[in-house]
């Protein structure tokens, strides 16, 4: 499997971002304070990590930019941690207005990229080196893209897995395949596509299920439509424990 294209990419950030905006302009400072479907976390971690997410990688681009490269959060994990605590128990007005800002400003560091023409070979615009993951901007976008879908759906408002587009489930079919343990091979079988199959293990299991569902038990979230069951030489068996997320890469929580 391949990455969308750079245009592709960048209309499909545009949309999750739309769909954040959306969903959290309807949030009260009630509703900022409930528990999201992330363990620990309120509404407003979500939304304090998606604003400090869309910054941290709005940076990446403008050093990028430059020729530079800068850390993804200043003072790593634990300085990311610490401004999503400080800033959970905002009121609903101040975490829209931190949104807004932080999204206006990554929308704006992708959309003024260069045109892909030549870009690959001389390292700049999409293919400009960033620190996330030691990749290049392009990985950084893919990182925005998951963030912003996911964490919509930890919402809880109406956009839950069930609605991940099928280029989405497919992305993370790719990305998500180093969570498969090392002595197992997933063949994915979503229903009416074509299967897939992760891992290089000896111990082949069988994953049915809608598309969005297999997607989500990937990413770590609450299959929507109850329709996943694993299957090893034909037999009925338990899904596997899943490895952490791909190192290097902050877990969507």
């Amino acid at each position: 499997m391949t990455a969308p294209a750079p245009d592709v990419l960048l209309a499909a950030i545009h949309k999750a971002a739309d769909d954040v905006t959306a969903d959290a302009a309807k949030l009260t400072d009630a509703d900022i304070k409930a528990p999201s479907a992330l363990p620990g976390w309120t509404k407003g971690h979500v939304l304090a990590h998606l604003a400090g997410i869309s910054n941290a990688m709005a940076r990446q681009l403008e050093y990028a930019a430059r020729g530079e490269t800068i850390e993804l959060y200043d003072g790593g994990m634990e300085g990311r941690n610490r401004a999503i605590d400080m800033a959970a128990g905002h009121d609903a007005a101040t975490h829209r207005a931190d949104l807004a800002a932080a999204l206006g400003r990554v929308r704006h560091a992708f959309d003024t990229l260069p045109g892909v023409k030549d870009s690959a070979a001389n390292r700049t615009g999409w293919w400009a080196p960033i620190a996330y993951r030691g990749g290049v901007v392009l990985d950084g976008g893919l990182a925005l893209w998951r963030e912003l879908v996911i964490h919509n759906s930890d919402l809880g408002m109406g956009r839950g897995p069930e609605t991940w587009s099928r280029e989405f489930c497919s992305h993370l079919f790719d990305f998500l395949a180093a969570r498969v343990p090392d002595n197992v091979k997933l063949v994915l079988q979503p229903l009416g596509l074509q299967p897939v199959t992760i891992g290089t293990g000896g111990k082949s299991i069988v994953v049915n299920g809608m598309v969005t569902d297999i997607a989500a038990w990937l990413a770590g979230r609450e299959p929507s439509l109850g329709s996943l069951r694993a299957s090893a030489a034909a037999d009925g068996t338990d899904l596997p424990d899943l490895l952490p997320w791909p190192a290097g890469t902050p877990s969507p929580k």
